[in-house]
């Protein structure tokens, strides 16, 4: 399963706070610039009305057809991104071609309301024309007037926080000043984005009140994943200079000081899809728990009667930020097995040794053979689920004895909660002997999340299952 299958993820499953509001003075604008909309495309109908007859079904000698007009152009607007931050709000083409396409849906939604269509072209002509031609004219002078405001210090800056090398410091400020809407609060070396500094580094900017974070491109090389921790807290991230190398998705192209930069932008609410997905699993693993609790009964009848021990095996695994927390399991080996996989590293067959995977494992019980052959010894994880400390589709949770032998770029996979199923498991499950292939198939779902796409690991878990597909 190819992460070209599967639709981007526009929201953040990454961070379990309660949904926050982006920082800095977007929404002063946003109101700003639908108000100037509205007044001008008000405007607009009315100069049209002054010269032509307003004879739309429906709306005959009314009030209402400007104001449902004006409606529809200000949705489509918005829809096509017309008042998104950076240069998209000053897109005049897309604006005219917009606008013209609101005047469609117009005459279109009075076809709907009326069997016949009484609007003169006159006055489809001249409100297309004043709309276009105010509202442009409109971009253009709150540009201007922002731009001089900030030039006479009377409009307030954005607080900016820089992270870049020593030596690219006096390049990036320079850069950085060109532009008169910011104000330099700091800087720090890409140390800071190291994973045991960056939860300090996040909270001093918080503490400046930064609303915006610089990075150098040699500062944030194999560090892509951390503009996860600033967009959790509502923090827009630019990275300059561009090196043209594979990129990730929701990225616009700016220009700062004459220099491009890639900019990602924060959702107007950050983290919201964390508690969306964290309700889902909840609601998933209850019903599915209590549905099918007399087989957890069955199943803990026969692991008794095969073997001597507990029903249950749990065991220290490695979770969401590195938290360590006891992962749920049916018992499939003899009571030693933890003690005994010391002597059988050699016989490891994953590629790397990260992994800990052979065949005919002679640890392993006659139920439990059954149990993992059909994965029916991953059930008591559901009850992981419902503690929060796993989802029902995420990366695979590993023991400490293969996150002992983790680089430092294998834990992104910690950036989001463990899955009783994953991607990984659809796609080879134990066939898989390269934990490299595994890494990518994290990444994969990490930056292509969606509700669809966790709905569709599941029922291709279902599929793998029945087939018996690479367990062992």
């Amino acid at each position: 399963m190819s992460s070209s299958q599967f639709n981007p993820a526009h929201l953040d499953l990454r961070e379990p706070v309660f949904a926050r509001i982006r920082k800095g003075l977007w929404w002063l604008r946003l109101v700003t610039l639908i108000l100037v909309d509205y007044i001008l495309l008000l405007f607009a109908w009315m100069l049209a009305g002054n010269h032509a007859s307003l004879d739309f079904p429906g709306y005959t000698q009314s009030n209402s057809l400007p104001i449902i007009a004006i409606a529809i152009q200000i949705a489509v607007l918005a829809l096509q991104g017309s008042y998104q931050s950076g240069k998209k709000r000053y897109d005049y083409l897309n604006i005219i071609k917009t606008l013209t396409f609101a005047h469609g849906l117009i005459v279109f939604v009075g076809f709907l309301s009326q069997p016949i269509v009484d609007v003169t072209r006159q006055t489809l002509i001249l409100s297309w024309l004043m709309s276009i031609s105010l509202v442009c004219a409109g971009r253009a002078t709150v540009n201007f007037s922002l731009q001089y405001l900030r030039n006479q210090k009377i409009l307030g800056y954005n607080r900016v926080f820089i992270i870049c090398e020593h030596e690219n410091y006096e390049q990036c400020v320079a850069t950085i000043k060109k532009e008169s809407r910011y104000i330099i609060s700091g800087t720090a070396s890409p140390k800071a984005l190291d994973r045991y500094y960056r939860q300090e580094t996040l909270n001093k900017l918080n503490e400046l009140d930064v609303t915006e974070v610089f990075v150098s491109w040699d500062a944030i090389k194999n560090r892509m994943f951390l503009r996860w921790l600033f967009q959790s807290s509502g923090i827009t991230l630019h990275i300059l200079p561009i090196e043209l190398k594979p990129i990730y998705r929701d990225i616009e192209f700016e220009k700062i000081g004459g220099m491009p930069c890639l900019s990602f932008d924060c959702p107007v609410i950050t983290g919201k899809d964390f508690w969306i997905k964290r309700i889902i699993d909840f609601s998933a693993a209850a019903i599915f728990v209590a549905l099918t609790f007399p087989i957890y009964i069955a199943i803990a009848i026969a692991i008794k009667l095969d073997s001597p021990g507990p029903v249950f095996f749990k065991q220290t695994r490695l979770g969401l930020r590195g938290k360590a927390f006891k992962v749920w399991k049916f018992r499939t080996m003899r009571t030693d097995a933890e003690k005994f996989q010391k002597e059988l590293e050699a016989l490891n067959e994953t590629k790397d040794g990260v992994i800990f995977k052979i065949k005919d494992d002679p640890r392993i019980t006659r139920i439990g053979k059954f149990l993992r052959r059909y994965s029916l010894d991953e059930l008591p994880q559901l009850f992981n689920v419902l503690f929060g400390e796993m989802s029902l589709v995420g990366p695979r949770p590993l023991p400490m004895r293969d996150v002992d032998k983790f680089s430092e770029h294998h834990f992104i996979r910690q950036e989001v909660l463990p899955g009783v199923t994953g991607l990984w498991q659809v796609s080879g499950r134990s066939n898989i002997l390269d934990f490299e292939q595994v890494i990518k198939l994290d990444l994969s779902y990490i930056e292509n999340w969606s509700l669809y796409l966790d709905f569709e690991i599941l029922l291709k878990t279902v599929q793998v299952v029945l087939k018996k597909e690479g367990a062992y």
